[in-house]
């Protein structure tokens, strides 16, 4: 390693496909039954702040070919 360079430790990173991970794991342990109901309100909670800020954030899958034309003939 040359003497003048510095080393700096690496920063934590989250990225969007990182919190869809955390969205999709809470949702599948909520329909397996893995908390109790006291515990219900306070994973809803982050299930929706996540869920929103991805919603908010995160591109939106493009519709497919049989979604947009579901919708012409409604």
């Amino acid at each position: 390693m040359d003497e003048n360079q510095t080393t700096t430790p690496d920063t934590p990173q989250l990225s969007i496909a990182d919190l869809q991970n955390v969205r999709a794991v809470i949702d599948m342990a909520v329909r397996r039954g893995a908390f109790s109901a006291a515990e219900a309100t306070s994973v809803g909670q982050v299930f929706d702040r996540v869920n929103n800020f991805l919603n908010a954030v995160a591109p939106q899958e493009p519709a497919t070919a049989d979604e947009a034309q579901a919708g012409e003939t409604e």
